[in-house]
């Protein structure tokens, strides 16, 4: 039941990170990166330990679809967030496969990964440009919000030992 529940949290904080965006714009982007892409990060390294490679690699494409699918009236949004979604899962589940260590350790240095590539990619793609200040503020949130979520995971799910 758990696994099922952190798979539904997991496409639901992306789909609410999407709208939230659409509403607000770019200036609520830290503070969504913070709490629900941070979330998604580490949930996301949660389900590495738990999943096979291959569906780890099927939930990254789903979810990636899904969430243009679930909110395409979102527009440029959610095109955005479905390819910075699926380049950051993608680049974070390379990094947390090959760093060896405790679960929290692999988590924030794969969340380093993940969040560089989706802070870099989402807003110019969602807002047709650069915007050095927005993706320096999302990195931050993300990476400060994803270690904040690894270490609430670690705490309420206990990765065990075979976790490492």
């Amino acid at each position: 039941m758990t696994l099922l529940l952190a798979l539904l949290v997991y496409a639901a904080a992306m789909v609410t990170a999407n709208l939230v965006v659409a509403a607000f714009g770019p200036v609520v982007t830290p503070i969504n990166a913070f709490v629900l892409i941070g979330l998604d990060l580490s949930l996301r390294d949660w389900l590495h330990v738990r999943l096979k490679r291959w569906q780890m690699l099927a939930l990254i494409a789903v979810t990636g679809v899904l969430t243009w699918l679930l909110n395409p009236a979102a527009g440029l949004i959610a095109v955005a967030s479905a390819v910075a979604f699926t380049a950051a899962a993608l680049a974070d589940w390379l990094v947390f496969v090959r760093v060896r260590g405790a679960w929290l350790k692999r988590a924030n240095v794969s969340n380093l990964a993940g969040a560089a590539v989706d802070s870099l990619l989402f807003p110019t793609i969602a807002f047709g440009a650069l915007l050095p200040h927005i993706v320096l503020a999302q990195f931050v949130a993300k990476v400060a919000g994803g270690a904040l979520w690894a270490w609430l995971l670690q705490r309420w799910l206990k990765p065990g030992a075979s976790d490492l």
